[in-house]
């Protein structure tokens, strides 16, 4: 049962951002810091990556827990009302994310993928470990 009116929920979901949030600006910052610049938002990269670097064909994606189903796969976290609608909404993000991973991949770019709980437990060893890759000159895919 949800403890919200329908109207609150309503709010509520409409509140939730796509950009800049707390766990982005957090890495962002970090990255910043140790030296690295970076590109925001690549509306013309398939997937349109949260940071990146063209020419250098790095993309860095900030993935909430709960959307992009880490909660799910866990076992952990699923509405209990409209189970079935966010079941499928969250394995088709599971699906659109495998998608943009191997699109991007078979061009050659290295996909960095980061948990916003990743970010929240340790900022600065996350910056560090993302930073170590990219000056590693890996081409792949990494989860952090």
């Amino acid at each position: 049962m949800d403890n919200l009116t329908a109207e609150q929920r309503k709010k509520n979901m409409k509140n939730i951002k796509s950009k800049n949030t707390k766990p982005e600006l957090l890495l962002r910052k970090a990255l910043w810091n140790r030296g690295f610049r970076y590109r925001l938002y690549g509306k013309d990269i398939f997937g349109n990556p949260d940071i990146y670097l063209k020419g250098k064909r790095i993309a860095i994606f900030i993935d909430s827990d709960f959307w992009h189903g880490k909660l799910y796969q866990e076992g952990k976290s699923i509405p209990q009302t409209n189970q079935e609608y966010w079941i499928k909404k969250l394995e088709r993000n599971l699906k659109r994310d495998k998608v943009v991973n191997n699109q991007l991949l078979t061009s050659n770019w290295l996909v960095i993928r980061v948990w916003e709980s990743t970010i929240k437990k340790d900022v600065k060893n996350t910056a560090d470990t993302v930073m170590q890759i990219m000056q590693d000159n890996h081409k792949g895919f990494f989860s952090l």
